[in-house]
């Protein structure tokens, strides 16, 4: 592998773009995103993922060895001369739930028309096993008039980003691999193994790299619909959920992991792809979708909490105030995508409470246009009937919660974030 590869990624997101600049330092790279917004913005050093390092980019733009270096376009001809196609597009659910392959096939059409002989489209999105091949492989020799594994290959290598993580961040996390022939999983190898300081695992198919993404989120996804569930018996018994599982906790083996609402695009998408393909095959997955409904009924579980303490409290319920605090899918991150926040501001919403949302790390236009909510900041606040802390982002730990309650303002913890003094009810 040397550096006069020049490589494609397609996909400038969470995933996408530290790829890009990771490769670049090595390789001639072309980051390609359909958005011109994008682009423009990355060309000016912002990015609003917060993912990049801009010190990185910033080199990697302007370096003056034109054999490695990164051009950010928006221009299907500047794929023409790569040899190398890195797709990291979305993979998200429609409204049933289902795997919407819309992005992933869309970008699959527009490579046909670039693919050479020779060349090589290595996948990094999520999908069900057996999707590389029998989805999108036709659709490239459809476009390109080629022969799959004759006249170019393809590789998988699950995507491992961590949105907010800056520990465990792209070069130090071990990276899947695969390819459609033994030579080709080889070169694949080599080529993330030339960026990828923790290392690589060579899997012996695509199908098995598919595999092994779909369930570590998947896996993850049921240990927590268990102590979610845990947190809704314990609920009823009247004890803390925070309480019993630092007691287990002391036990050498046991898993701690916590209760809280599921979403982003991988915990709370991935483990419906698993299904769907389980499905398809002709086995229901009982357990993935078990903890699939328990999981996606926490923020009504949250909402329907509320109402309850509120009117134990005598309070009115039609135009009663709520406060959320937080709407990205995690803490310290401006990812929104697929948040259950929004689960708890709908239900209360349908109880007719007027309800403020603060996030200082989403981005307020996105999520008006997405999500139809104009969020607030600290100092526009009211004065509330119940504060909920949906999102354990660094910044709320220096709130005066204690304000709110001399108000008469119920707090309700979702995270068990801040004091427990300081709250009414932790979930």
């Amino acid at each position: 592998m040397n550096s006069k590869k020049q490589i494609a990624i397609i996909g400038l997101g969470y995933v996408g773009l530290p790829l890009a600049i990771e490769f670049a330092k090595k390789y001639n790279v072309i980051g390609f995103d359909t958005n011109q917004i994008r682009v423009a913005e990355l060309n000016q050093l912002e990015d609003r993922t917060n993912e990049a390092n801009l010190n990185d980019l910033k080199f990697v733009l302007n370096a003056e060895d034109k054999s490695v270096r990164l051009k950010l376009s928006a221009e299907l001809s500047d794929l023409k001369t790569c040899t190398i196609y890195i797709v990291t597009v979305p993979t998200p659910i429609d409204h049933l739930k289902r795997p919407d392959l819309q992005p992933l096939l869309a970008a699959s059409s527009m490579l046909g028309t670039v693919l050479k002989r020779g060349d090589i489209v290595i996948y990094e999105s999520t999908v069900y096993p057996g999707c590389t091949e029998e989805d999108c492989v036709p659709v490239l020799e459809k476009k390109s008039g080629l022969k799959y594994n004759i006249d170019f290959f393809c590789g998988y290598s699950p995507e491992r980003i961590n949105p907010g993580d800056k520990i465990n961040t792209l070069t130090k996390i071990k990276k899947v691999t695969s390819g459609s022939t033994l030579a080709i999983a080889s070169e694949v190898d080599q080529l993330y193994a030339s960026v990828i300081t923790a290392g690589t695992h060579l899997a012996p198919s695509i199908k098995v790299a598919e595999a092994s993404k779909a369930i570590e989120n998947a896996q993850r996804d049921v240990n927590i619909s268990f102590v979610n569930e845990l947190a809704l018996i314990f609920d009823r018994m009247g004890i803390d959920t925070a309480d019993v599982l630092a007691a287990a906790a002391t036990k050498w083996n046991f898993l701690n992991y916590k209760p809280g609402l599921v979403g982003g695009h991988c915990i709370g998408v991935d483990p419906y792809y698993l299904a769907h393909k389980s499905e398809a095959l002709g086995y229901k997955p009982e357990v993935i979708l078990s903890g699939r409904r328990v999981n996606d009924n926490m923020g009504l579980f949250v909402a329907n909490k509320v109402v309850k303490m509120l009117a134990a409290r005598n309070k009115v319920i039609n135009g009663a105030r709520a406060l959320i605090l937080g709407f990205a899918f995690k803490e310290n991150c401006p990812d929104t995508r697929n948040t259950r926040v929004i689960d708890i501001y709908k239900e209360l919403r349908s109880f007719s409470m007027e309800v403020d949302v603060c996030d200082p790390w989403a981005n307020v236009q996105e999520v008006k246009a997405e999500y139809r909510i104009q969020l607030i900041e600290e100092n526009q606040f009211g004065q509330y009937d119940v504060v909920i802390l949906a999102v354990a982002h660094q910044q709320f730990l220096a709130f005066d919660y204690d304000s709110f309650r001399k108000k008469g303002t119920l707090i309700f913890d979702t995270k068990s974030f801040i004091n427990r003094d300081l709250t009414d009810a932790r979930l």
